[in-house]
């Protein structure tokens, strides 16, 4: 595991992260399942744990503070607020009524005293950046939150909250939480160079495209995922975008065979390579999908060992990623180099993204909206 500072905030944070929307009524995991999944994420070098109130309506929360009961201080614990808890209509959003609220509640059902990172679930564009943001830093000042960010912000809403902070003298929001994978990619165009020019971390969720990249998803076979279930419009052939969705899941499928990886060790290379990401989020159901079983390796290294990968804390890495202070071009138009990264060691997902350091992201045909072929050499595909 690769260990990187969150922002400018200082603080160390594994290049995954473990997400619990899967945790209570959405995953239909139990309190052992959870418990497993944490201690598996733990051992493999994990340490920052994401949840929201709004799973399972304070069920997630509730789990992982069992979860975590008596290792509270190894974490980096996030929540978020902003979305409906329950049918009362201010119960969701950015008021300063709300928020007060809300933090106390899932501070209780977390069973901590405070959060390391507060986050605001989406844009309320009923409230006023200065609304939020005071309140923010008034439970920042009582030691409630150590530190707040933004979950899929447009990147204008970025921007006007960073100024709203700058000029009411508030503090900032430090993160941003956007939804990012090989086969949704708009926020290369705007967002990601405006967290870099903040110097917001950036914590991506869905680098499996909500199941897509997984591996589960192939042509010939029936869609029987955890997602399709509950969410079946999403996985619908008959509707265009899916159907391309699916056929550019098997032209990846192509890449990552040629070069030794699983689908999901290409897709969270793919999203942690990218300069302006800190960590992935991943939401597991069961313990055995929290860790990969073995090393991915990039296309030119062979494999070295036949002998089981196991992760533990003792092998993580301690170096930071480094920021670079060389202005960069646009984060859709440039060519990464292998030097803008530091290698990450065997297991993580940046030896994975070596692959892609050197791919040309301008150039890739676009399917439809923000759904672009996977940006690898043209004679891979």
């Amino acid at each position: 595991m690769q260990y990187r500072i969150l922002g400018r905030t200082g603080v160390h944070v594994s290049s995954l992260v473990l997400g619990a929307m899967n945790f209570g009524a959405i995953g239909r995991t139990t309190q052992d399942e959870v418990t497993a999944i944490v201690d598996a994420a733990l051992e493999g070098g994990v340490n920052l744990i994401d949840t929201a109130d709004m799973y399972g309506q304070g069920g997630s929360e509730e789990m992982v503070g069992k979860a975590i009961a008596g290792r509270r201080d190894d974490i980096v614990l996030a929540t978020k607020a902003g979305m409906p808890m329950g049918e009362e209509r201010n119960r969701q959003g950015g008021s300063r009524r709300w928020l007060v609220t809300a933090l106390d509640d899932s501070l209780r059902r977390l069973g901590v005293d405070h959060v390391d990172l507060y986050q605001i679930h989406r844009w309320d564009p009923a409230t006023g950046d200065e609304e939020t943001l005071s309140a923010l830093t008034d439970l920042q000042r009582a030691g409630k939150i150590r530190y707040f960010g933004s979950s899929t912000f447009p990147a204008y809403r970025i921007v006007q909250a960073q100024w709203a902070a700058r000029d009411n003298h508030l503090s900032r929001y430090v993160t941003e939480q956007p939804s990012y994978s090989i086969l949704q990619r708009g926020i290369e165009a705007h967002v990601l160079p405006v967290t870099e020019q903040y110097g917001l971390g950036v914590l991506a969720w869905s680098p499996l495209a909500s199941g897509w990249l997984s591996g589960a998803i192939r042509e010939g076979r029936d869609i029987a995922t955890h997602r399709s279930a509950f969410m079946p419009q999403r996985f619908d052939l008959s509707v265009p975008a899916n159907r391309a969705r699916l056929d550019a899941v098997e032209r990846l499928a192509k890449v990552a065979d040629e070069a030794g990886l699983t689908m999901i060790q290409l897709a969270l290379g793919f999203v942690t390579a990218h300069p302006a990401v800190t960590s992935a989020i991943t939401a597991p159901a069961r313990s055995t999908t929290c860790v990969p079983s073995s090393p991915p390796r990039t296309p030119c290294s062979p494999p070295t060992s036949s002998t089981p990968w196991t992760p533990s804390l003792r092998r993580a890495s301690t170096s930071p990623r480094t920021r670079s202070s060389t202005p960069r071009p646009p984060c859709s138009t440039r060519r990464y180099a292998a030097a803008e990264r530091p290698s990450g060691p065997a297991g993580g997902p940046d030896a994975v993204g070596q692959a892609f350091l050197t791919a040309d992201r301008s150039n890739s045909s676009v399917i439809r909206s923000e759904i672009i072929t996977p940006p690898v050499s043209r004679t891979a595909l």
